[in-house]
């Protein structure tokens, strides 16, 4: 069984590290380790109905927010986040963040960060293509929320 490479995935402000893919787990789950810069504004809402992700904090504090529920997750928490639950963070602390993601099964992978990447850096400092983002995430699982 090969191993994820770990190679560093930057998309805006956060930096993503696969240490597990699906593939390697027969699809059964994907591991990820994503930081999160202090004050940064990252993830959209949004939903996901063919997988749960769990979140365990590492370092720092991120804001989850859960069907407009908010619960912080600092380093040794955890949190579970069901299918079709609308969510989204921000590091809004002092502190850079840093969390691991396992999501099952494992059908998120690199690319859709890959994708999501390549539509930031081509808007360079102005707005990036929300249509293309929602495009992106829909085809890798995720759902926009209105």
């Amino acid at each position: 069984m090969a191993t994820s490479s770990h190679e560093e995935i930057k998309v805006g402000a956060m930096a993503i590290r696969f240490l597990l893919e699906g593939a390697e787990s027969a699809g059964s789950l994907a591991v990820f380790e994503f930081d999160v810069p202090a004050g940064a504004k990252v993830a959209s809402p949004h939903s996901h109905d063919g997988y749960e992700e769990t979140i365990y904090g590492l370092q720092g504090v991120l804001a989850w927010t859960l069907n407009g529920t908010p619960i912080d997750v600092g380093q040794g928490e955890v949190l579970c986040i069901p299918r079709g639950v609308v969510h989204h963070f921000d590091n809004t602390s002092g502190v850079d963040a840093r969390a691991l993601a396992i999501v099952t099964p494992g059908i998120l992978g690199p690319d859709y960060f890959h994708e999501v990447a390549a539509i930031l850096d081509a808007a360079a400092a102005g707005p990036p293509d929300f249509a293309a983002i929602a495009a992106v995430m829909r085809r890798h699982g995720l759902t926009p929320a209105p």
